[in-house]
């Protein structure tokens, strides 16, 4: 069985890229759609934020984001084992190494009282995401901020960031944004009970790298639209989330329940985009056999119980 998701999350200012910029103006990253272009957040940046939540909802993980070096740097625990370590499990790893660094690793390993018979150079990330997308076109706004001049004399601190105040130029955009995610459920079997903590992780995403670490944007759903099936492919846009009146929609696939395109159990639906529907609409849509929840999260749970009884 499969899991086909994609979130929705409020619309809030934001500013995706905090890496290197030119000179003092922060770019917004952005992927152009017919004639406009859309920011972007990267499914890169997701994930070390999900790494941080599992580790907080309790799970080991082996990678960790170090915030105070010169450079961006992470630190492992050990070489990558899917067996100890969520982060692993889930997202996978590529060891770049030639032929005289691979025998000096599984050495290394052999020595820490690890199977080196069973250990894999790379594994394929059973998370499958894509980048999140804003549904709202870049406009080009912008926003100025200043930095004080420091003026400590050097007897108490002898470095300065500047000699002057510096003038910052950042690109900002008011938007929500929609990304898509998937899991083959055969494969987390071994993991069931991690694998319900990152869907939970999910429900409650937050602390997306870039901007994010100082400007508060959440990206946890406010809609989610989740399909379980036995099917490869999710077979609907799995960016299809509008805002028309400020509602939120997805009539690809409420148009498909109603009208027999898709099986309406295997829908799972929460957040705004249910409490936006008129109750003559939910109704239809439960005797379709759709699953309903306005509270995103809840929902979620529900999958998870869901997930896990179905192999039992």
């Amino acid at each position: 069985m499969n899991i086909f998701g994609t979130v929705l999350t409020y619309a809030a200012p934001s500013a995706n890229y905090r890496g290197e910029s030119a000179e003092n103006r922060s770019v917004l990253q952005k992927i152009t759609m017919g004639r406009f272009e859309y920011p972007v957040i990267s499914p890169e940046a997701i994930r070390n934020a999900l790494r941080d939540i599992l580790k907080e909802l309790g799970l080991p993980c082996n990678r960790e984001r170090l915030n105070d070096e010169e450079q961006l740097a992470v630190k492992f625990q050990d070489y990558p084992d899917p067996d100890r370590f969520a982060d692993d499990f889930f997202m996978g790893w590529l060891i770049a190494a030639g032929s005289n660094d691979r025998k000096k690793i599984l050495k290394e390993l052999k020595e820490r009282g690890r199977n080196p018979e069973i250990f894999t150079f790379k594994r394929d990330s059973l998370l499958r995401m894509n980048l999140a997308v804003a549904l709202e076109p870049y406009r080009y706004d912008s926003i100025f901020t200043q930095s004080p001049q420091d003026v400590t004399p050097k007897e108490i601190k002898s470095c300065k960031n500047a000699e002057n105040s510096q003038l910052l130029h950042r690109e900002v955009t008011y938007t929500p944004f929609q990304y898509p995610f998937a899991l083959n459920l055969n494969e987390c079997e071994q993991k069931k009970d991690w694998t319900k903590t990152l869907l939970k992780a999910i429900g409650q995403l937050n602390g997306v790298a870039g901007n994010h670490a100082r400007s508060y944007f959440e990206m946890a759903p406010a809609s989610i639209v989740i399909r379980l099936t036995d099917l490869l492919v999710a077979g609907y846009s799995t960016y299809g989330f509008e805002i028309k009146d400020n509602k939120h929609l997805f009539p690809e696939v409420i148009d498909g329940i109603l009208h027999d395109d898709y099986p309406g159990s295997e829908f799972y639906i929460g957040g705004k985009v249910v409490k936006d529907m008129d109750e003559t609409q939910i109704n239809c849509l439960k005797e379709k056999g759709a699953t309903l929840e306005k509270n995103p999260q809840k929902l979620i749970d529900i999958v998870a119980e869901k997930m896990l009884a179905s192999g039992e």
